[in-house]
């Protein structure tokens, strides 16, 4: 195994396996062959060909296209084709968050291949031997990735919270860390990737921060999401994301990004430039 593999799983999709749904001019996703299917039973809402799918008569409204987008993906919720709902909303956009044309349930996002975006954060403590991090476990009953290693704090940015709210928010329910400290984190970019998933297409933004914590600082999950945390010695955690399948898959790449920054993951490395450019992928 190595870095760049983990760069390649996050970065697995097959263009011709998907058409993009359109909007006024705009690729706002890109849909699996038989997710466009299932939009047929639609004829007023979506033209669908094989090779593009349109949001025809979308409301000229940001209300209008998120109340009438929500009812499409209630039918699919009903007849399976979407698992379940979430209960947070995500902009639907082409470009930033702020450019959003309407909202849609997280859950439903990569059934429509849209962008989704999120905050990872890396906290560390800085010790006489180097630096440590801080690593989460996920609990048994996620949904996704259960009983993976996991960043100190990482989560969904809903489209009605700000960046700075929502990663007090995630800080808070994560790792019991109160604002102060919370807003000390220091950003430091964002990492992007396509993947292709059991769900769909995930075009994914991360918006990554380090946190350099007191020696003192013991995280404590509020929410139930993490069942255990350990402070491990950041060679450690570089062997376990470049030998190992422990992390969930997407933290990987964001603590890679942190190996990179802090001279971990060395200049001289052979795989350099290619980890610099991975960790950038372009978003569909």
């Amino acid at each position: 195994m190595s870095f760049i593999d983990k760069i390649r799983a996050c970065n697995a999709w097959n263009p011709g396996d998907f058409v993009p749904l359109m909007l006024d001019g705009e690729r706002i996703g890109m849909l699996r062959q038989g997710a466009a299917k299932a939009l047929r039973r639609w004829p007023d809402r979506f033209s669908v060909t094989p090779e593009v799918v349109r949001w025809i008569d979308a409301p000229a409204d940001f209300d209008g296209r998120t109340a009438l987008l929500a009812e499409v993906v209630h039918t699919l919720v009903e007849e399976g084709l979407i698992s379940h709902l979430h209960g947070e909303r995500y902009p639907v956009t082409a470009g930033n968050r702020e450019q959003a044309r309407c909202l849609v349930d997280r859950a439903c996002a990569p059934f429509f291949g849209m962008r989704a975006f999120g905050q990872h954060l890396n906290g560390f403590v800085r010790t006489s031997k180097g630096i440590e991090m801080w690593i989460g476990r996920r609990s048994a009953d996620r949904r996704l990735y259960p009983r993976y290693l996991d960043n100190l704090v990482a989560g969904g940015l809903p489209f009605d919270l700000t960046l700075a709210e929502n990663l007090r928010k995630e800080c808070a329910e994560e790792a019991g860390m109160p604002a102060e400290i919370a807003d000390r984190a220091v950003a430091v970019g964002a990492v992007t990737y396509c993947r292709d998933s059991e769900r769909g297409l995930k075009p994914d933004v991360m918006y990554c921060y380090d946190l350099e914590l007191p020696e003192d600082f013991e995280p404590r999950c509020t929410d139930g999401e993490v069942e255990a945390f350990y402070r491990l010695p950041v060679e450690e955690v570089r062997d376990l994301v470049r030998d190992t399948g422990e992390f969930k898959l997407n933290c990987n790449l964001v603590i890679i990004d942190f190996l990179v920054r802090h001279g971990i993951i060395p200049q001289t490395d052979p795989d350099y430039l290619a980890i610099i450019g991975g960790l950038r992928s372009p978003l569909c």
